[in-house]
């Protein structure tokens, strides 16, 4: 992926980003190094942790979905432990749009990634 990233504007010349995608199904990580401009993926994870399986009728998400997610994260968070949180982006998709406790869901999230 090319991007437009300088060394000295913010960025570090092999910075470490790390991007979590919070999925209904399934979260991913990947973790990228900025080399000569360019964002490359250094390692990727992906974990099945069926989230919209806990979306009750009412739209909740049920406790035991929410740790699912959360037990992810951590073994995530060991990973990206020496990360600085400042390159930690996540993105949630359907699922916590829709659950009307989502934020509850996502301050835990702060949480355990520290960001």
């Amino acid at each position: 992926m090319k991007l437009n990233l300088q060394a000295g504007k913010g960025v570090n010349p092999g910075q470490v980003m790390v991007a979590i995608d919070m999925g209904s199904n399934s979260f991913h990580m990947v973790l990228a190094r900025l080399e000569g401009g360019e964002v490359r993926a250094v390692q990727k994870l992906a974990e099945k942790v069926m989230l919209a399986a806990g979306l009750d009728s009412k739209n909740q998400l049920s406790d035991e979905a929410m740790e699912r997610g959360l037990a992810c994260l951590r073994r995530f968070a060991q990973v990206a432990d020496n990360i600085d949180p400042h390159w930690i982006r996540c993105v949630g998709t359907n699922t916590l749009r829709r659950a009307h406790n989502g934020e509850k869901f996502l301050a835990r999230v702060r949480e355990v990634l520290n960001c």
